[in-house]
Formats: C-alpha cells, structure tokens, sequence
C-alpha cells in the first residue's frame, strides 16, 4: 500500500493504492475512513448471485469460484450498459452474504449503507473490510478497462462480472470492528 502519482502525473495521490489480488496485511492496514483507490478485476454481483456464491463455497463445489474470491473485492451493483453504481448493501440476500465470501477470502466489500453489527463482526473475524462508494455511475463508468460474465449469466445484468478496473475510488467504512457508521 502506497500512494502514488495519479494519472495526470501530477504529485503525490492522497489515496492508498489497493491492487487485486489483496493480501491480508494490505488489510490489517486500513482504517476507518481511508481513502482507496482499487487496481485490478472486481467482481460484480448482487441480489440474484450473491447468495447462490455463498451456497457453493459452503458445498465446496466449484474450484473456480473459490480462486476468484482469494484476495477479491466484490461490488454490490449490476453491471447494465449504464454503467455500475452501488445498490444497498444491507438488502437481506447482500448482507447476509458478506459473512460466508469473507470466509471464503473477499477482503472487501464494496457498496453502501450501513451494516449489522453482526455483519461488522463478521468482516473483523475474517480480517474483510466493507468500503462505500457515493452513486457515481458515470463516473465509474470511465474507471472500467473490461467486463464480462463470470458466472450466472441467467441472470442477465444481475450476473456475476469481472470488471477490470484502474483507480476505482472508495472510502473504507468498515475495519477492525470499527464503523464510520456507529460510535463503535
């Protein structure tokens, strides 16, 4: 983790640089409200999938599925021809998959809103974080370099995604048993 020139070349970013795959140090280092900006292929899935992924890892079925989610980040958002934005990571399917790809290695989890304090507990056990995103879709839309179907294409824009991405920007809410949403 460092930070680094942004891409005009000028000066020092003030965000920390975060590349895919993540490690658990890169991890046990941020805090709440860092700023991040994250270099590599995110997953992108939601409603539709997210509990379906955690259905596999439990069975212990799909080798692919388990490589993809080491070190991974996955954003809570379709991926539609509008681009990506975050949807409501507290939805009951969302949440309650944080817990069980935390396990499974995700080391953050993007989207927005805030979360249980079961679901906080959840990320310290696993050393995961949960990061926010304001609703830019536009904006993120210019941080895609690729995106195709994963898994699930099924379910349409819902599906799984890997979307590579250079500079994607999100703000940590969530570490180490702390929220910038609770006094905790």
């Amino acid at each position: 983790m460092k930070n680094e020139k942004n891409d005009a070349g000028q000066g020092q970013s003030n965000a920390i640089q975060i590349n895919i795959p993540i490690s658990e140090e890169v991890i046990r280092g941020l805090k709440v409200g860092d700023f991040v900006e994250i270099n590599g292929t995110i997953l992108c899935g939601r409603d539709a999938v997210l509990p379906k992924m955690v259905k596999m890892v439990e069975e212990g079925k799909n080798e692919v599925l388990l490589s993809l989610l080491k070190g991974s980040v996955i954003f809570h958002t379709a991926v539609s021809i509008a681009g990506i934005g975050p949807t409501s990571s507290n939805k009951v399917e969302i949440e309650g998959s944080i817990p069980g790809l935390s396990k499974a290695g995700v080391k953050i989890h993007l989207g927005k809103g805030a979360l249980s304090a079961d679901t906080l507990a959840a990320l310290q056990t696993y050393n995961s974080v949960f990061a926010i995103t304001p609703p830019t879709t536009a904006y993120f839309s210019s941080k895609i370099i690729s995106q195709k179907v994963a898994m699930f294409p099924e379910e349409g824009m819902e599906a799984l995604y890997e979307v590579k991405v250079e500079g994607f920007p999100a703000i940590i809410a969530i570490a180490h048993g702390k929220s910038i949403f609770t006094n905790t």
